[in-house]
């Protein structure tokens, strides 16, 4: 297109953003289900890769606050039941994503500061009252902290916040959800030294290495590396406990050792379904409430990381904001559901199970349905869910180890994939350099460059922050029982000492801040004036 005897005008037209043919590693993705008989094999390691953080965190906060085995078995049904209900809302009307929905770490803090509030320190309570009163109590809070997610989510604020995502901020984000956790890893695989270690090498031995011995079209090996690796080592360590290898060794070795866990099995009704309030009426404190809205807020910021992961794994172009958005509010109301069921903990993205579709190499939607379909099952039927929970907890650690390198992993690999910036370029540019200088598919892929300084600057500031930070916080605690803040006020204590105590959280929050206020040099400006430079030095050379 040209005007009548003058300069040619270039016209700017936006370009959709092209689509991702499916990865050859990746054989299943979103959209394309493996067989049957694969899909529900699949489907019920993804329910035991959830598993081992769904019985962690009930059995640790359950004593906590007075309650017994029939407590803590209720409380692990309903944390089930409440996790499948929640992965198929996410999965049907969220993202889309094959993202599982379970319990969070990030919530623990500010709920073992409601089990120590002084009202619900009185010595002559009966423990089980002591226990619903204090339920009740975190169930009020969950259901106030569910609306910040919500009204961020459904509003599309929370849209307008990761458009401004670039790579400079999205890799040590995605990094840190993965690496953050690693005092989740090897120090549990410690706690159990002899059925923790084999069950690590096992895992990588057969998911690695055979793979490239045993040749299989149909990837056998890669897709039930887990059930496989865990069933043997299952099996090892229940003849050490039936051999006695245990007897007369202290309680914390065999509790995380041993694989007869009768009490658990025996107080486990054999057919219950939860059911909303099942603990009372939900009761409600404004300080707790706001303390538990904090908690929600890094478990959003730590979600949006593991959905990009989820994506990455799955085979999927990274999720526009708009559908990030939506699956933030849609968690918001799966934190709401906890709050209404009483599962003593919030609700975010499993980064196990994200991990796991890496090691699995099958990203399909329908599998992590069929994984929902086991966890509200075996939720249901309790004696056979119960079964389960003898699994050592240092097994589930060493698959972790592997989980969370892949997710760690994935963040990394945002470094080098050009296709894979999430922040989508609506606007047309402001004039015509912006036009020869910038990609029109995405914002920031031009600025993006690993040789600059400033990337070097972003990058290894908020990675090391998102790593220094969160040991010193956690370190404080470990030996003064409590936070670097100390106010008095649990509640305050809990706003500021949750965050910083999140490596993905600090990290993210770092890397954002850095790469939307720190502008280093007008890339237009220096792609311009390098072009005329050689331009005019070749017409030079011409000349002479």
């Amino acid at each position: 297109m040209a005007e009548e005897g003058g300069d040619p005008v270039i016209v700017y037209e936006p370009q959709p953003h092209p689509p991702m043919e499916q990865q050859p590693q990746i054989p299943y993705c979103i959209a394309s289900p493996p067989p049957c008989p694969k899909a529900t094999l699949i489907g019920f390691q993804h329910y035991l890769v959830m598993f081992g953080t769904t019985v962690t965190i009930p059995t640790t906060l359950v004593r906590q606050m007075g309650g017994g085995n029939e407590e803590n078995a209720k409380v692990i049904q309903t944390q089930l039941f409440v996790a499948g209900l929640n992965t198929l809302l996410q999965t049907l009307f969220g993202t889309k994503l094959p993202a599982v929905i379970g319990g969070s770490y990030t919530f623990v803090p500010t709920t073992t500061s409601i089990i120590l509030a002084g009202r619900f320190s009185d010595p002559t309570e009966d423990p089980v009252d002591r226990f619903k009163r204090i339920m009740r109590a975190i169930q009020g809070s969950l259901i106030v902290a569910s609306t910040l997610q919500i009204i961020l989510g459904f509003s599309g604020l929370w849209r307008k916040v990761v458009r401004l995502l670039s790579r400079h901020s999205l890799v040590p984000l995605v990094s840190l959800v993965g690496f953050g956790l690693y005092r989740y890893g090897f120090p549990k695989v410690a706690d159990c030294v002899e059925i923790g270690l084999p069950e690590l090498i096992l895992i990588v031995f057969v998911t690695q290495y055979m793979p490239r011995v045993i040749k299989s079209r149909k990837h056998v090996i890669e897709n039930f590396g887990i059930i496989f690796s865990v069933v043997i080592v299952w099996t090892y360590s229940h003849l050490l406990t039936s051999g006695g290898a245990y007897k007369g060794k202290p309680k914390q070795t065999q509790l995380s050792c041993r694989t007869d866990r009768a009490g658990l099995i025996d107080a486990t009704p054999w057919i219950r379904i939860p059911y909303p309030f099942q603990w009372g009426v939900p009761s409600f404190d404004a300080g707790e409430a706001f303390a538990m809205m904090m908690a929600s807020f890094v478990a959003l910021v730590e979600s949006t990381g593991a959905f990009y992961a989820v994506s990455k794994h799955a085979g999927k172009p990274p999720i526009p904001p708009s559908i990030l958005s939506r699956g933030v509010g849609w968690q918001g109301v799966s934190i709401f559901v906890s709050g209404l069921f009483g599962t003593a903990n919030g609700s975010s993205v499993s980064v196990e199970n994200a991990g796991a579709l890496a090691l699995t190499r099958v990203g399909s939607r329908r599998v992590i349905q069929i994984s929902a379909g086991f966890m509200i099952f075996f939720s249901i039927v309790g004696k056979f869910g119960a079964l389960f929970a003898s699994i050592p907890a240092p097994i589930i650690a060493a698959l972790n180890c592997i989980f969370y390198a892949y997710v760690g992993a994935g963040g990394i690999s945002f470094l080098d994939d050009e296709s894979d910036n999430p922040s989508f370029l609506d606007d047309e540019p402001d004039n015509e350099c912006d036009n020869e200088c910038d990609n029109p598919s995405f914002l920031n892929d031009k600025s993006y460059n690993l040789k600059s300084f400033r990337t070097k600057s972003i990058l290894g500031f908020s990675v090391f922050m998102g790593l220094s930070v969160p040991h010193y916080f956690n370190e404080y605690i470990t030996f003064n029982g409590r936070g670097p803040a100390h106010t008095g006020a649990r509640w305050f204590d809990d706003i500021v000492n949750v965050p910083f105590s999140s490596g993905a959280f600090v990290s993210g929050c770092v890397s954002y801040f850095l790469d939307n206020t720190w502008q280093e040099e007008d890339c237009c400006d220096t792609c311009c004036v390098d072009q005329s430079k050689t331009n005019g030095g070749r017409r030079g050379n011409s000349q002479k």
